[in-house]
């Protein structure tokens, strides 16, 4: 399992971690920042969830930019695998969302758990702007994404 991830006020590296979190012990499973993840990672990994806010309505300029690095090397050499998505959200979240599996679509994965959209309601500049902490129930629904991933990897549904 691959967890790639960017944030800039933390809430979707929190995000991303409670589903590392829930993977526990998984077998390969690898967190890492949009701007240290590969190609190779991403053929490593049976499943992969890309977690990282929705900025101006579409996907943050690093998680954009590792999908840029990553696409044309791939692509062809990962169908049928695995993915999820996690967007950390002021209001809507879909954007982004929809931007993923636009890309992904290319590489022919399949979307293995409903995309989770963590609303954190910051609507003016320097709510936007600052430091975040997403609440107990969002991460709980983190972990057990990370859980579920791991048991399908596990009887090898990914």
């Amino acid at each position: 399992m691959l967890i790639v991830w960017h944030s800039r006020t933390g809430a979707a590296a929190q995000l991303a971690r409670a589903v590392h979190d829930g993977a526990g012990g998984a077998v390969g499973a690898r967190l890492l920042r949009a701007e240290d993840a590969a190609p190779e990672d991403l053929l490593a990994a049976r499943v992969t969830v890309f977690a990282c806010p929705e900025n101006l309505g579409a996907l943050s300029g690093a998680m954009k930019e590792f999908f840029d690095r990553s696409y044309y090397p791939v692509l062809g050499r990962i169908e049928g695998r695995g993915y999820a998505t996690v967007i950390a959200a002021g209001s809507a979240g879909q954007g982004a969302e929809a931007q993923i599996d636009r890309i992904v679509t290319g590489w022919r994965l399949r979307r293995v758990q409903e995309g989770m959209i963590v609303n954190l309601g910051a609507q003016t500049p320097e709510a936007i702007l600052a430091p975040k902490q997403v609440d107990e129930t969002a991460l709980q629904k983190c972990r057990d994404l990370g859980q579920a991933l791991a048991a399908g990897l596990d009887i090898g549904l990914f």
